[in-house]
């Protein structure tokens, strides 16, 4: 048992740098640009920013107040509010357990191309064959893992203030900044200016109910929603910061790295292969077969898939590092046990659970559940089943259970609320059956049914 004092961010900066740092991760750099090229490119673009201004402003308005008005993170927090639906805390609990070990799996796979440009390996890593060989191996993609994971541990052991606060101080900035050069350089590629029409230019021919579908799956991916980590950083977050504003900044951050990931890889693919849609291909074969082809391709190539897997790694370690708090808050808050004991359990369970994940490209390819690898059957169930069920139940917690008002009064100790009558709205009535159809489509799109 120990009686250690509650960590806190220092103020605003902090609070949103360490909040935008969680939101931004793989799912910005190479997710959002799949989508995007997929689905119509600029008018996904302008779909996905509607919602992110209206849906997930309110969602995440509601999770951050939910962690300042009671401190605790999300087990504490709902069970602080309403003892009979603390079980939404637990699901929430479960969510950020089951993604920390697999996402840092994949972590380690961006350290790896990270390591082999800066060794000179550059021109390896466009062979198609790269990829796959590197991942069938048992002991090396194991060893890049853990690399990535103690590295995540080592920050959150740190604490709030001097560990994760402090890292998103210096990653988030180097990120933009990455992000932004990358832009440029790609954008001004021979060819490339096609692909950066395609991307800003909405084409209301392309708009179908499988865009909104799709750009509310990943603003829901993005943005660190039902998983318990705005509710665990709002706790974390002083009475006198502006709450609206705050979220504000970090939708800004999130979307504006996205819309840069999108400006870095669409017109560049464009370049590299008229934007065909098997060089915009989905999940790692973008990012780790693709893009290195289109870097051997440029001029200076070697150094911008150095910057690039710089930034990308940046951006999975600021995730991981906000799903290692989150677990390691919850557990000091359930058992009152101290941080250096309950960061050494987390990291061995997320050790031993992501095994399967990283051996299941290699000596355990032939084991599946339900048709699917680990990493994959572990990412349906925490994407496509358990955040869906959190967030309408958060959704319904709030707008049915202890009312809008309650939170609207927390956002409201620091300032006004000026978005108050959009939050009850979307929470009560739209959310809901936002989530419910993402949950269903989700379902059956990784079944086969129906294709989002």
């Amino acid at each position: 048992m120990t009686d250690e004092k509650r960590g806190n961010f220092t103020g605003k900066i902090g609070f949103v740098l360490a909040a935008a740092g969680s939101a931004v991760g793989l799912g910005n750099i190479w997710r959002f640009p799949y989508l995007a090229a997929k689905y119509g490119g600029g008018i996904f673009l302008l779909v996905y920013i509607i919602l992110a201004v209206t849906f997930g402003f309110a969602l995440m308005v509601g999770e951050i107040a939910l962690g300042r008005k009671t401190g605790l993170s999300a087990i504490g927090a709902f069970k602080a509010l309403n003892k009979k639906y603390s079980f939404i805390g637990y699901l929430a609990a479960i969510v950020p357990a089951i993604i920390l070990p697999y996402y840092s799996v994949i972590g380690g796979w961006v350290m790896k191309y990270l390591y082999e440009f800066l060794v000179g390996g550059a021109l390896d890593t466009a062979n198609d064959a790269f990829f796959g060989s590197f991942i069938s191996q048992p002991t090396e993609p194991v060893l890049w893992f853990l690399i990535f994971l103690a590295i995540t541990a080592v920050v959150v052991l740190c604490g709030v203030e001097k560990g994760v606060e402090k890292v998103s101080k210096c990653m988030m900035p180097i990120l933009v900044v990455l992000s932004v050069f990358i832009a440029i350089y790609s954008i001004f590629m021979p060819g490339a200016m096609d692909g950066v029409l395609y991307y800003i230019l909405p084409d209301f021919s392309k708009f179908s109910a499988t865009t909104v579908l799709a750009a509310m799956g990943q603003l829901f991916y993005s943005m660190s929603l039902a998983m318990g980590i705005m509710i665990t950083y709002g706790s974390y977050m002083k009475k006198e910061v502006n709450l609206e504003s705050s979220v504000k900044q970090i939708e800004l951050f999130d979307t504006g790295i996205a819309f840069f990931a999108g400006l870095m890889i669409i017109p560049a693919v464009f370049a590299f292969s008229g934007g065909s849609p098997e060089a915009l291909g989905k999940g790692p074969s973008l990012m780790f077969v693709t893009l290195p082809k289109v870097f051997e391709s440029m001029a200076g190539g070697t150094f911008i898939g150095i910057a690039f897997f710089l930034l990308v790694l940046f951006a999975a370690l600021t995730s991981s590092i906000s799903l290692m708090e989150t677990v390691v808050s919850i557990i000091c808050d359930k058992f009152k046990l101290g941080r250096k004991l309950v960061c050494a359990i987390v990291f061995v369970g997320a050790a031993i659970i992501g095994l399967p994940s990283s051996l299941g490209y290699s000596i355990w390819s032939d084991v599946t559940i339900i048709g699917l690898q680990f990493l994959d059957f572990f990412d349906f169930i925490s994407n496509s089943v358990l955040m869906p069920i959190v967030a309408f139940l958060t959704c319904i917690f709030i707008g049915y259970v202890i009312k809008p008002q309650t939170l609207i009064d927390e956002v409201e100790t620091s300032a006004v609320f000026k978005r108050k009558r959009l939050f009850s709205v979307v929470i009560k009535y739209i959310a809901p059956i936002c989530i419910v159809l993402i949950l269903i489509s989700s379902v059956l799109d990784a079944f086969g049914i129906f294709k989002i």
